[in-house]
């Protein structure tokens, strides 16, 4: 344990932002250097503060299963260098995490039972930043070589935690992206202002050089079939996420001016980074409104504000949340609770109990506004609440409501794979498929998830890819199973 008293000597401190004028004005991230320097000051207090638990909960909150309470130790020692090996000891990108989880983590602290919990998040990316800018992050080329090849379709995060650890055990992995670069919805998905392109690249470096091999503008199924896939390699991971849209099927959909998430965000990241799209959707001058309240959202919120654009709303059809846990979800639940992202401390208006009713066109055929009213939770139901449909104007509208599954046409179909009650890739405990030599890991097998999980599923993939190609069981680590859900009510 670090300082026994640390718990009650400091209160909870988080790294702290750049001014909100400041950072409108470009694309960088929204801490001052990285989120892990601006947290250097206060970093020793922040890690005296973990109890080292008995019975760690942290742990159970981080499906990769964090040594928590040993690199908060280690930190308060100021022995960066272990705290640096005991963090990729169980998350082969700490760097990703501390900047994209929501940190249920930090919900499962013990010290949140009745204070405010440990500032985990913070520290973890501290750790790793400022080990990557004391260049103590280094290539891990694995010390033999199996003869065994592993193709992996995809590059998210749990294509890329799934082939640094095949990589690291012997073999030959090649992964595969349909895009022109490498990263999945962290390389386009995400903007700027929460992840650095740099911040990806320094690890695909790292990649590369310990000898993964990377394919981009290679779309499988497409360009190259699954059949020849598996032919060519041994194994094949199957690392493609959850990346059809939900729609809204309102009236007046097949306006001009209304675009899903994805498309906006990877138009706008592209164009940061110094391309060129003809007829870019841009927010300039525009009023807003993004269908969809969680982390997407905010992403688009924060795109569009920096785009100049006159207004932005939110609309969520779930009512306002609690400010604080709810009686229904006690710790250590992940709780559905009122959160404010950088992104909405910077504008735009957040609008609770809200369904659109129809979209609304202009002379050209372009969105104007929505119809729209407020709704009142019957059951699983939303009913609209008589009297109160109104407009709202837009010139733009985004829509961030999610995903429903992976995409079936193409590999899906090609290859026959059997799929759950979801719509997802099922797999077997080993995160086999129902074709031999085929697995799946990700958003493509577990449904939309969070980054903590993709990395999770990645690492446990490869455990039962190793198995299968050595015939033997497998020493690489398996965080979770398929069927491990988080602990929610």
């Amino acid at each position: 344990m670090a300082d026994p008293r640390g718990f009650i000597k400091y209160p909870r401190e988080v790294a702290e932002r750049r001014p909100v004028d400041e950072r409108l004005e470009d694309w960088k991230e929204v801490y001052p250097g990285t989120p892990g320097h601006a947290l250097l000051p206060i970093i020793t207090d922040q890690a005296a503060r973990c109890m080292d638990c008995g019975i760690p909960f942290c742990h159970s909150g981080c499906p990769l299963g964090n040594l928590i309470p040993e690199w908060n130790d280690l930190i308060w020692r100021d022995e960066w260098r272990d705290a640096l090996e005991r963090l990729h000891a169980t998350n082969n990108f700490p760097e990703f995490t501390g900047r994209l989880c929501p940190a249920p983590c930090e919900t499962a602290c013990v010290e949140g039972i009745n204070r405010d919990p440990v500032t985990i998040k913070n520290i973890e990316v501290a750790i790793i930043d400022k080990a990557w800018e004391d260049r103590r992050v280094i290539p891990e080329v694995p010390d033999w070589h199996s003869l065994k090849t592993v193709a992996v379709v995809g590059s998210g995060p749990a294509g890329l935690a799934a082939a640094q650890q095949l990589t690291r055990a012997g073999h030959t992995v090649v992964v595969y992206e349909r895009a022109d670069a490498i990263g999945g919805l962290m390389r386009y998905g995400i903007p700027e202002f929460k992840l650095e392109k740099a911040v990806l690249d320094r690890r695909i470096k790292q990649m590369d050089l310990e000898g993964t091999v990377f394919r981009t503008n290679t779309e499988i199924g497409v360009d190259i079939t699954g059949e020849e896939l598996r032919e060519r390699f041994d194994a094949v991971v199957l690392a493609i996420g959850s990346t059809t849209p939900r729609d809204l099927g309102a009236p007046g959909r097949e306006l001009g001016g209304i675009h899903q998430a994805v498309e906006y965000l990877t138009q706008n990241t592209k164009v940061v980074h110094g391309a060129v799209i003809p007829d870019q959707v841009v927010a300039t001058g525009k009023d807003v409104i993004v269908i969809g309240g969680g982390d997407t959202s905010n992403d688009c919120l924060g795109t569009a504000l920096r785009q100049g654009a006159r207004s932005v709303t939110q609309l969520e059809i779930m009512p306002h949340p609690p400010a604080s846990r709810p009686a229904g979800q006690p710790w250590p639940t992940y709780p559905m609770i009122y959160r404010v992202a950088s992104a909405n401390e910077e504008g735009g208006e957040r609008v609770y109990s809200t369904n659109t009713l129809e979209f609304l066109a202009d002379e050209q055929g372009n969105v104007r506004a929505l119809e729209v009213t407020e709704v009142r939770r019957e059951g699983r139901s939303f009913v609209p609440v008589p009297g109160t449909e109104r407009e709202r104007p837009a010139q733009l509208v985004v829509l961030a409501m999610g995903f429903t599954g992976p995409q079936k046409e193409g590999l899906v179909n090609e290859l026959g794979l059997d799929l759950d009650a979801r719509g997802n890739i099922s797999r077997s405990d080993d995160y086999s498929t129902s074709v031999s030599g085929v697995f799946a890991c990700g958003d493509a097998g577990r449904g939309q998830s969070l980054i903590v999980w993709a990395i999770a599923e990645g690492r446990s993939a490869a455990n039962g890819v190793d198995a299968f190609l050595s015939g033997t069981r497998s020493v690489l680590p398996r965080p979770v199973d398929p069927s491990t859900r988080q602990l929610m009510v």
